[in-house]
């Protein structure tokens, strides 16, 4: 009898030590709240929730039940990758790219705590890995320690992390000239035609040999002309011709003074660079340097307002193209006038030549013809005809004198083929020989065509000298 009490005692002990377990059990707050949430609250992950809710889809899935594993970045951590990349604030980081690096920083198999945590590489939601190593404390890609570790969610566990963490995918482009384009949304275009060209354009860019690149912004596209990306071997010679093969900075960019401009060699070909000090850079007459400096790992990076389209056509070619053009014939009657003069229209065909020619719309011709009294191109006597056409062309043997971009404009006596003109710089005028006064085109698409043997401006009157 007394060893039944003795076994029911026990077994009474027992069953206090198991119920006051249990309670104890109980005890513990269990989390109420969803990973999404959770981050809400906390003060150091509110430029992780920033970026978090630029993505509605992101938080949906955070938000919904599931069992994940989040690696927070801390506040600091965003700061210090804001620096690296050389920017000033998330809304700066194209969303694509951003969208990328948070998906980096989430493990969608399970919830894992600390003490989980194993050394080796584990899948993240942008199919790229983390690799873990538990040695000596934990560390995520070698280097980024866990703050705070095991903050549960109903749908998981946040661990605070000290660094964001940058995919393989992303990080190729840190510290190279291609980083403040792919890490800037104003450069968005730029990144996508790098990805649609050949890939050796990225591997140029990306290589450690030292660089200069002319980055051209979204604006910069469309001020071009170019609102869709064209075939790859046109974006292969674009892209080529903004990349000279070593590094230049702002301080030693050619300085020229007005009229003259300096011929710059690129990966793809001459452009001509106008050096005017406090006035502004200007390239081909028709693009603004308006960044300079921009230092990485294998060069330097200036910043511009409109693409550059490298020449394929000679002045001659041109002419003819803008004749037949859509948008309207300017130029039928100098091709016709040229054509009755061989040796100017051999000069405008001619890969050596080196001019710069004040192009008579076919208006101007019209004019002229009311005025003489004929009625066409053909009445003209040839060698007045020929003495009239060689007033409009600028010519020289040498590059800096011989192509005359806007930006290289100057008031001043300027000699022909045929005498003086005098340009004014300020009224954008030229004025011939017998004084009349023609005035540039304000159309941007007709001043600075960029031949591949010179440049043409169109004005609204035939110059006579």
């Amino acid at each position: 009898m007394k060893t039944q009490k003795l076994t029911l005692v026990v077994f009474a002990l027992m069953g206090i030590f198991i119920l006051s377990g249990c309670e104890k059990k109980d005890e513990s707050p269990r989390p109420t709240k969803n990973i999404v949430q959770v981050a809400q609250e906390q003060p150091n992950l509110s430029s992780l929730v920033t970026a978090l809710t630029k993505f509605p889809d992101l938080v949906a899935t955070l938000s919904s039940p599931g069992k994940y594993t989040v690696f927070a970045p801390s506040n600091d951590a965003f700061t210090a990758l804001l620096a690296t990349i050389g920017q000033t604030s998330i809304d700066d980081v194209p969303e694509p790219v951003l969208k990328s690096l948070l998906q980096y920083h989430v493990i969608t198999s399970g919830a894992v705590l600390s003490t989980q945590l194993e050394t080796g590489n584990v899948t993240t939601a942008n199919t790229e890995s983390i690799a873990v190593t538990t040695t000596s404390g934990i560390l995520l890609n070698g280097s980024a320690k866990v703050l705070t570790a095991d903050v549960k969610a109903t749908n998981g566990i946040i661990h605070m992390i000290d660094q964001v963490l940058v995919p393989s995918s992303i990080s190729r482009f840190v510290n190279t000239v291609v980083e403040p384009a792919y890490f800037n949304k104003n450069f968005t275009t730029l990144i996508a035609a790098v990805t649609a060209a050949s890939p050796s354009i990225l591997e140029t860019l990306l290589s450690s040999s030292k660089k200069t690149l002319f980055a051209p912004t979204n604006d910069a596209f469309i001020a071009a002309g170019i609102t869709s990306l064209p075939s790859r071997a046109t974006l292969d010679a674009v892209l080529a011709y903004h990349v000279i093969g070593s590094e230049v900075k702002a301080s030693q960019l050619p300085s020229n003074a007005a009229p003259a401009n300096s011929a710059i060699t690129t990966l793809g070909g001459v452009f001509y660079l106008s050096n005017r000090g406090s006035n502004g850079v200007f390239i081909n007459g028709r693009t603004r340097v308006i960044a300079t400096d921009i230092m990485a790992d294998n060069g330097v990076v200036h910043v511009i307002d409109r693409t550059l389209l490298p020449p394929s056509q000679t002045i001659a070619q041109i002419a003819t193209a803008l004749s037949t053009a859509s948008s309207g014939a300017e130029f039928t009657q100098l091709v016709a006038a040229l054509s009755r003069v061989p040796a100017l229209l051999n000069a405008a065909a001619s890969a050596s030549s080196n001019l710069t020619v004040f192009a008579p719309t076919d208006a101007a011709f019209r004019e002229l013809y009311t005025a003489l009294g004929v009625s066409g191109i053909n009445d003209i006597n040839l060698n007045t005809l020929t003495s009239v056409l060689q007033h409009h062309i600028i010519t020289s043997p040498t590059t800096t004198t011989g192509r005359i971009f806007s930006s290289d404009l100057i008031t001043a006596s300027v000699p022909t083929l045929n005498g003086n003109i005098s340009i004014n710089a300020a009224a954008g005028t030229v004025t011939s020989g017998n004084g009349t006064v023609a005035n540039i085109s304000s159309n941007a698409a007709l001043v600075n065509v960029l031949g591949t043997n010179g440049v043409i401006h169109t004005i609204n009157k035939v110059l006579l000298p």
